[in-house]
């Protein structure tokens, strides 16, 4: 046999190894979605979080809940007295169309 030969069942048995890998990943995923591997039902990893990682989120949080909420306090729109006295004169002045138009 040749190294070209040689060469070239290598590469096809690491493609049917792969090939193979892949099928066991499967069936694995499947088997989880089953809930259960080797006849036992699955564990799922549980990832535990420091205390002060707790807290470091947790004030992030509060942070982003405050943005939030100071937003909302803030956005509330003022009018100007002069704005106001405006919109009241023009008011006054349709009021005063519509009770003429009514006499």
């Amino acid at each position: 046999m040749n190294l070209k030969g040689m060469e070239l069942i290598i590469s096809q048995l690491r493609a049917q190894r792969e090939d193979f890998v892949n099928q066991i990943g499967h069936i694995d995923a499947a088997l989880i979605v089953l809930g259960r591997v080797n006849g036992t039902h699955a564990q799922v990893p549980v990832r535990t979080i420091s205390a002060a990682s707790r807290k470091r989120i947790a004030a992030a949080q509060r942070a982003r809940w405050a943005k939030v909420r100071g937003k909302v306090k803030t956005s509330k729109r003022t009018m100007s007295a002069a704005s106001r006295r405006k919109i009241a004169a023009a008011q006054r002045a349709r009021w005063a169309r519509v009770n003429k138009s009514k006499a």
